[in-house]
Parts: C-alpha cells; sequence; structure tokens
C-alpha cells in the first residue's frame, strides 16, 4: 500500500488513528515534573496530569531510573512464572494498602482493574448484580462500561452487561433498596472525578461499609483517580476511616507507565486458579516501574504534600466564588483533585486556559478540574491560579 507522505505529527495523527479522541490544538513533546512543553517550546503548567496518571510528575527519576535498570535485565516474564522484581512489587503494595489488603492481581490499566473486580465479586459471592451510582466513571471496556452511568458512554454499545443498577451518590437508603438476594457488590469511587468532582459526605462510606456488613454484599471502592495520595492520604476513602473488600487501583500506580491493580481483602476466600489472568499484568518492566514509584511517594510524603499544596490552591480558587463577573459557582476537592463548578459549559474555558499556559480537565459538561502532579511547585500554583481567575472572570462563547 503506497501512503502519501504526511509532514508534522497533527497530520499523521489525523490520518491514521480511528478519531475517537478529540484533540486539543497542541502538541505535548517533552514533561519534566509539572511542566510540559510543546513542539514551538512553549511551556505549560499540567494540571491535567495525565488524566491523574502523574502523580509523580513528568520523568520521575526514581521511575526513569527504574525503567532504564529493568529494560536491560528483563522486560516481559507471564504470571505462570514467579519473578523477583514483581515479588517486590507485592510486597511493596500491601505494605501501604489498607490493614488486610494483602492480596493482588496486577493487570494494566483502571478499566482492567474495574474488570477483575466485578469477576472477583461474582465468582465470591455466586451472585451476578452490581450497583452502582449515578455520574460514577469506571471505565470503557463492557464491564466497566456497564458500570458506568453517563449515557454518552454507554448508549452507543447497548445492550450492555446485565445486572447493572444505578441509584444517587451519597444516599446509603436508596443502596439499601436496591440490594436484592441477587446482589454481588456496591461499587463506588471515594470521590466522584468524572462525574464532577463530588464529595461524599462524612458519614456515607462509613454507612456504606455498616450496609455491605449487613447484608453480605461486597463493597468494591474504585481508587483509581483517588488513589497513592491524590485526596491528602494514601487512598481517598482513608479520610472516612473505612475500607473495601475489593479495590482497584491504576493511573498513577507506575508513576504514568501502564498499570493496574486489584486488592482483595485476606478475609474473603481465595480465587480459583485459571478464573482471570492477564498477558502483561504484572510484567517486570512494570512492576520495577511502580516499586520505584510508591517508593518516591513515601519517600517525599507525597500524601502529605498532597494535602498541603491542595488547601493552599484552594484557597486561591475559592475568593472566585461571588466575584464580580466570575463565572464560577462552587469550588470544590480534596487534596489536589480540585472541581470548579461553572455557571457555563467548561470547553471554551478549557481552550482559553490552554492559550494561558494552563492545561486543565472537564468533568461533566460545566465542571474545570484540576488534576496537578503532587510534585507541583507553589510558583506553578500560583501562576495557574493566576490564569484561571483571568479566564474565569470572563464570559465566553
Amino acid at each position: 500500500m503506497t501512503l502519501e507522505i504526511e509532514n508534522s505529527t497533527r497530520q499523521i495523527e489525523d490520518r491514521f488513528e480511528v478519531g475517537v479522541y478529540p484533540k486539543r490544538e497542541v502538541t505535548i513533546v517533552r514533561g519534566q515534573g509539572a511542566s510540559l512543553w510543546d513542539d514551538t517550546g512553549r511551556e505549560y503548567v499540567d494540571c491535567a496530569g495525565g488524566q491523574g496518571a502523574a502523580n509523580l510528575g513528568h520523568c520521575n527519576p526514581y521511575v526513569v531510573q527504574a525503567i532504564e535498570k529493568q529494560a536491560h535485565i528483563l522486560i516481559s516474564c507471564p504470571e505462570v512464572f514467579y519473578n523477583d522484581t514483581r515479588a517486590k512489587l507485592l510486597q511493596k503494595l500491601v505494605e501501604v494498602a489498607p490493614t488486610g489488603m494483602s492480596r493482588v492481581f496486577l493487570c494494566n490499566s483502571g478499566t482492567e482493574a474495574i474488570e477483575g473486580s466485578l469477576k472477583f465479586a461474582r465468582i465470591l459471592t455466586g451472585k451476578t448484580d452490581v450497583i452502582a451510582t449515578v455520574r460514577s466513571f469506571h471505565g470503557r471496556s463492557m464491564g466497566a462500561l456497564s458500570a458506568t452511568w453517563e449515557k454518552k458512554y454507554r448508549e452507543p454499545f447497548n445492550p450492555l452487561i446485565p445486572g447493572f443498577s444505578h441509584v444517587p451518590y451519597n444516599k446509603v437508603e436508596a443502596v439499601r433498596r436496591a440490594i436484592t438476594e441477587k446482589t454481588a457488590a456496591v461499587l463506588v469511587e471515594p470521590i466522584q472525578g468524572e462525574g464532577g468532582v463530588n464529595l461524599p459526605s462524612d458519614d456515607y462510606l462509613p454507612a456504606l461499609r455498616q450496609l455491605c456488613d449487613e447484608t453480605g454484599v461486597l463493597l468494591i471502592l474504585d481508587e483509581i483517580q483517588t488513589g497513592i495520595g491524590r485526596t491528602g492520604r494514601w487512598w481517598g476513602a482513608d479520610h472516612a476511616g473505612i475500607k473495601g473488600d475489593i479495590m482497584a487501583i491504576s493511573k498513577s500506580i507506575a508513576g504514568g507507565f501502564p498499570m493496574g491493580a486489584v486488592l482483595v481483602d485476606e478475609k474473603l476466600p481465595e480465587i480459583g486458579k485459571g478464573t482471570h489472568g492477564s498477558t502483561f499484568g504484572g510484567n517486570p518492566l512494570a512492576a520495577a516501574a511502580a516499586f520505584a514509584a510508591i517508593q518516591y511517594t513515601q519517600d517525599y510524603n507525597l500524601p502529605q504534600r498532597a494535602a498541603e499544596e491542595g488547601a493552599y490552591f484552594m484557597s486561591l480558587l475559592r475568593p472566585l466564588v461571588g466575584e464580580p463577573g466570575s463565572v464560577v459557582r462552587e469550588v470544590r476537592g480534596r487534596g489536589l483533585i480540585i472541581g470548579l463548578e461553572l455557571k457555563q459549559k467548561v470547553v471554551p474555558y478549557l481552550k482559553a486556559l490552554m492559550e494561558q499556559g494552563v492545561l486543565a480537565l472537564p468533568a461533566g459538561p460545566n465542571v474545570l478540574r484540576l488534576l496537578p502532579p503532587l510534585v507541583i511547585e507553589r510558583t506553578q500554583i500560583d501562576f495557574a491560579a493566576e490564569q484561571i481567575k483571568v479566564v474565569l472572570t470572563q464570559t465566553l462563547e
């Protein structure tokens, strides 16, 4: 096949990708810490953070060194063989996991972690149904998508997997009413990210934990975005003092390298051999990156840093509520997951903010979401907050 030679990165991607990604008009070529640079040399403060995967910043030295070293030793080794690097990671991961979450399945992404969680819940309980929440987001594969609420993601792929239902977030009694003799698990995010950076009330997760204990239903926590220090604690549910029976993690677990994991409470029965698997899950390269990422998070106490810098960031943003000309209705968040609910659609403001040198994310139609690396510097927070103020005190079409 003869192809015309394309002459730019954007032309090549537009020509050969299937087209599922809405692209922004910028070509990112380099990153360091909380900074990104485009192909013209312009620097941006990254408050998108790899959609939550870049907690340690870009090109973190621990992770880079670990990948370089491991790449010279062994890259691929499936889980049917034992491996020393994988064993080190498993021990390190259990060290920082909630007490008792000591059995681990390693995979490659957040959606795979959710798929594994759902399969484990079914096989452990012998039941089929799962209760999720309104405005939840759990991934794009068919099981994870069945648990996801947003219609724009779901409807093109109907019919999805049966047995999933959705109840309002923060409403324990709605969960109670939805539980039947077929219910295997309740699946919930400690903070809803994609759904709008929605925080639970203080009593929601403890009450949900109690309800699951009373009914024998498993509690699956989706810590994919809230885990690894993002919220100011190691895990988002730590703020409520509870843990799940099953926990899905991914995003920043390996410092930006693709990886996911499912953690299962040791009190549950063992999961039978051959019931699930992954060719690349737990490969030594990802395991080395993840071990290094967790070690860096410990060494530099990134959860505490996220709590402090998040509080500072929000202190700069909260005055936008009620400021003359501001389109900000509410500022909410925990640690360095921050949402600004706007009175207008968010997309034009994301574009305007990028033009000011700050990259951010949407969370639903009218929420601007900030997920900066936990290593972001105060000067970068100051700059980002000032540009956000400039952009959000004007009305855009």
